[in-house]
């Protein structure tokens, strides 16, 4: 590392700066004193708002029941240097410098959490009335389309299309979905469970318009490519998302084929001194024996404690987690853990037409993963069960009846 100093009979780095200021960025600056370090900490956000947290901009900001969503977190108390309105340029590895709007920053250890940013559609950067929803200053500007109760087309029936539909109900606006695969949430589930989805936006009065795709968006109309021209007093994108990370460009930091930071299983990047958390990196997965991207709450929550204690040689944990996330829309609450892309077998807790359900994922009788509709007792005691790879019988899991904690072989 380069300069260091004594801190609790551990060579510590003197200067520490973390790159975000999200919930990756945050948890990193805290951990960091938690777990004893002395030294400097500098967090480098790019908006000028104190740091927030995120998911309450899709609920209660986006409706206008809260004003903000910042952490609950002592930065002067606790020593951390917040450089607000700051954004990230360059890095320069070899001379352990951070270039940035502000001019540059000189580091010891570097840590990457600019976590990810929305796909737009191409060429409406300029289009009026066409939002995104990933700041707080994107759910300022839709604010007032909801209390407008403005015609509003969100394109894309992903977790974030989901959310922002059932808001804008909540609000009284007429929302119509376009998607331009068959059904909702195609790249994250398979058809037969994301199938029943579909029934939930028809039920609160939501138009889901599915094999639908956007040729164009124009100033209050979206044209699909049948010809179909959609009123629109508002547009909202929701396609997905991807690392933050072009800013990396000659740095030397690896990134993978979908521009995340390629880091190892101690959130360590390719570039010494520098490590990279949340959702601009992806980590090996042991359990899963492949690399996972995990553009979720709780990994930017974990991987913290990863980079912090490995950063002060306290011997951490590899970092490989049972993933997890959480999506309230339509009136259900819906939570999945785990990675199913391995699965050689599916089972179903419960009917997919009823109020509450589970699927439950196997891999050599063993529970990998689980999504679960309105049974949180399911997702705690399932995600237990994935972390110990306990052997499940088949019989006894798929009764909705029985705990799943109660099904084991």
């Amino acid at each position: 590392m380069g300069e260091q100093t004594q801190g609790q009979g551990t060579a510590q780095p003197r200067r520490v700066v973390v790159v975000g200021a999200g919930m990756a960025g945050v948890r990193t600056a805290v951990a960091l004193r938690e777990q004893g370090y002395t030294g400097t900490v500098t967090l480098i956000g790019a908006e000028p708002h104190q740091p927030y947290d995120r998911p309450p901009l899709s609920k209660a900001v986006l409706l206008g029941k809260a004003e903000g969503s910042a952490f609950d977190v002592d930065f002067e108390g606790l020593g951390l240097e917040l450089r607000l309105g700051c954004e990230a340029l360059a890095v320069r590895a070899d001379a352990h410098v951070l270039d940035t709007s502000e001019g540059p920053v000189p580091y010891d250890v570097l840590v990457l959490a600019t976590g990810a940013e929305p796909v737009r559609v191409p060429g409406t950067e300029d289009v009026p009335g066409v939002h995104l929803l990933r700041t707080l200053d994107d759910a300022a500007r839709l604010r007032p389309v909801l209390a407008g109760q403005h015609d509003v087309v969100v394109v894309g029936a992903g977790w974030i299309g989901a959310e922002f539909a059932t808001a804008a109900r909540e609000a009284g606006c007429a929302v119509t979905v376009v998607e331009a695969a068959d059904r909702p949430l195609a790249g994250a589930l398979p058809a037969e469970v994301a199938a029943p989805m579909a029934a939930w936006y028809a039920d609160s009065g939501t138009e889901l318009r599915t094999r639908a795709r956007v040729a164009r968006i124009e100033p209050g109309a979206v044209i699909l490519d049948d010809g179909s021209r959609l009123p629109a007093g508002a547009v909202v994108v929701g396609i997905g998302a991807r690392p933050a990370t072009a800013w990396l460009a000659g740095s030397g930091v690896q990134l993978g084929d979908q521009g995340e930071v390629l880091a190892d299983d101690r959130l360590r990047t390719s570039v010494p001194d520098v490590y990279a958390v949340g959702d601009c990196a992806s980590f090996p997965s042991g359990r899963y024996g492949e690399r996972l991207l995990v553009h979720h709450w709780d990994n930017a929550l974990q991987g913290p404690r990863t980079v912090a204690a490995d950063l002060l040689g306290l011997t951490p944990a590899v970092y490989d987690p049972v993933p997890y996330f959480w999506s309230e829309q339509f009136g259900r609450f819906v939570q999945y853990a785990g990675h199913h892309t391995g699965a050689d077998r599916l089972l179903w807790r419960g009917e997919p037409d009823g109020p509450a359900w589970t699927v439950c994922w196997l891999r050599e009788g063993r529970l990998v993963a689980l999504l679960a509709v309105g049974r949180p007792r399911d997702l705690a005691q399932g995600r237990r069960l994935i972390e110990a790879g306990t052997p499940m019988d088949a019989a006894l899991l798929a009764d909705p009846a029985r705990p799943l904690k109660a099904a084991t072989a």
